[in-house]
């Protein structure tokens, strides 16, 4: 088998879970459990909280769930217990593949390389379109999980020749612990981290994710408020915070925004959004809009017409956004990347493959204008 191949996989309720390795990965680094857990496996003592009258009080997310004895976060795998908070996603990813970094989706952080991408269940969002709900939606205490230590994930991530790091497919904030100090190792050892999340999480605890973390892509699920809480049951105003703390710590960033038919594709709100990430300083910073496909609980809805990605295209640009993609659409060229100022074709895309890249230093052959990201 080669590089890519998978070499083991296993099912979590109705999902795969699997590691991509050259081999024997099995035994050297990550073994399967058999069942599912049962003896406080992958917990520990959790950071960012405070003992109240009513209980623990969980301090990462602006969700500050308090729980007494036995309880669990809404997010799935935090729990009080003696008195003290606990992660129960220590140590114990459900899912552990190689992708393209293409796939996060970031297209202006080292193309073509590889990324070492994990996840544990859980997740601080119900969102209705969840296509990852089976791992989202869930406890640890549930999924069959692998054991994997940081120190092994980053060791395995060298071996495997990955650039990076992706912390995906769940919703890393939930796994804060587990993510901060595979971050922390993998930086020290020059492996880039990206954290693909929806930017939910209180200010204290991001600014510690900031000092190791190298790019996110955070899902910006709508600019309506009252739409955002009935799809999510979260609130906008933190996510948008995240951005402006990302952009200025330095953070590489690029934003999803997903159109779901009679949920996120009013023009007007998506203007409005538009014209904020413009006025707040977020030009150079890729946008990509994203065709919906129905899921979890919004199976009835169709896909999001082709019509409605151009539309929103073309009002980011005219927004003066620089570089907005349609995503989840393959052969339309959605994904390419063009020069803004010349608009010469840089990057040629098809799928998550690259077929021609002319940026050389960062910057357009042609007319030698910076091209914002990480290259």
């Amino acid at each position: 088998m080669n590089k890519r191949e998978f070499l083991k996989c296993l099912t979590i309720t109705g999902a795969s879970a699997c590691i991509a390795s050259t081999g024997a990965i099995g035994n050297e680094l990550i073994s399967a459990m058999d069942d599912l857990n049962t003896d406080n496996q992958g917990e520990r003592e959790a950071s960012h909280y405070v003992v109240t009258p009513r209980g623990v009080k969980c301090l990462i997310c602006p969700n500050e769930c308090t729980l007494k004895e036995g309880e669990l976060s809404d997010c799935h795998n935090r729990i009080a217990r003696d008195g003290k908070l606990f992660t129960m996603a220590y140590g114990n990813p459900c899912a552990v593949h190689i992708d393209p970094v293409e796939k996060k989706p970031l297209l202006h952080f080292y193309p073509a390389s590889l990324s070492f991408s994990l996840a544990t269940a859980g997740c601080n969002f119900a969102c209705l379109n969840c296509q990852n709900w089976e791992i989202s939606q869930t406890s640890p205490t549930k999924t069959r999980n692998y054991q994997a230590t940081p120190v092994q994930l980053v060791d395995q991530a060298i071996r495997e020749n990955c650039k990076s790091i992706a912390y995906t497919y769940s919703e890393p904030i939930t796994f804060f612990e587990y993510m901060l100090d595979t971050a922390t190792l993998a930086k020290s050892r020059g492996i880039k981290n990206i954290m693909v999340s929806n930017g939910y999480i209180n200010p204290e605890p991001l600014l510690e994710l900031c000092k190791v973390i190298d790019a996110a892509n955070i899902d910006l699920k709508t600019f309506d408020e009252e739409v955002h809480l009935k799809l999510t049951a979260g609130n906008l105003k933190p996510v948008l915070e995240t951005l402006k703390t990302f952009r200025k710590e330095g953070v590489w960033l690029e934003i999803t925004n997903l159109i779901v038919p009679s949920w996120t594709d009013n023009f007007d709100v998506i203007a409005r959004m538009c014209d904020w990430l413009a006025q707040e300083g977020f030009n150079d910073y890729p946008l990509h809009f994203s065709r919906f496909h129905p899921q979890h609980k919004l199976t009835r809805l169709p896909v999001t017409p082709l019509q409605s990605l151009t539309r929103a295209k073309e009002i980011a640009l005219k927004a003066g956004l620089h570089y907005v993609y349609v995503g989840n659409v393959p052969g339309i060229g959605g994904e390419d990347t063009y020069c803004h100022s010349c608009k010469v074709l840089l990057v040629k895309r098809n799928g998550f493959e690259i077929e021609q890249n002319l940026i050389v230093n960062g910057r357009c052959p042609k007319c030698q204008t910076p091209v914002p990201g990480r290259w």
